[in-house]
């Protein structure tokens, strides 16, 4: 299956670009808000250089956009075209990984725990 343009490079579980994605699948963030979520539900610490770097590229790719905003905060949401890289990133993932678990079950004697 060829990969599609926009999903390339959202290939690791902890790929900035991926895990900012996941965050704004649960509505639009700002940066320092998207780094805490990121750090509760994937356990992975984003620097400041790490995640606006991925959100400059996000938002150079159309996969997100900037919101209007009162304050100095500048909040991002996903676009559909980054909603569609998302889902095609995420089915890609679950397919190594549901590969990976057949695997490793073949390996397991029967009647062993998982």
């Amino acid at each position: 299956m060829a990969p599609n343009r926009a999903a390339s490079g959202l290939r690791r579980p902890t790929d900035p670009p991926l895990l900012i994605l996941v965050s704004l699948a649960g509505g639009p963030k700002h940066g320092h808000a998207l780094a805490k979520d990121i750090e509760n539900f994937a356990g992975v610490a984003l620097g400041p250089g790490a995640l606006y770097g991925a959100i400059t590229r996000l938002e150079a790719r159309g996969l997100i956009e900037p919101l209007e905003s009162a304050d100095r905060r500048r909040p991002y949401r996903m676009t559909a075209a980054g909603s569609a890289a998302l889902a095609t990133a995420l089915a890609d993932l679950r397919r190594v990984a549901d590969a990976g678990s057949a695997r490793l079950a073949r390996l397991r004697p029967s009647g062993s725990p998982a």
